[in-house]
């Protein structure tokens, strides 16, 4: 793919297809990494640890029924005020 370097603000950057992309499995907002090696812009998708959630995909998953149990968890201790 032959790109430019453009100017966007007060910064440079590069525009890459989505068919690159998604050969990747990367979306707007992952992180990549950015390296020269032997005179090249090397481009690399960081390995994400955790999955990609989002609160309300993760919410939609609690059952309707759900209910909150109260957990004992002892004495104050020290400040604490229950």
């Amino acid at each position: 793919m032959l790109t430019k370097l453009q100017k966007w603000g007060n910064s440079q950057g590069l525009r890459l297809s989505k068919e690159i992309l998604s050969s990747l499995h990367l979306a707007v907002g992952d992180e990549v990494e950015v390296s020269v090696e032997q005179g090249r812009i090397v481009i690399e998708p960081v390995t994400q640890i955790r999955g990609k959630y989002s609160l309300k995909a993760l919410v939609r998953e609690i059952p309707a029924n759900y209910q909150v149990q109260e957990e004992n968890w002892g004495q104050a201790a020290g400040k604490e005020v229950w």
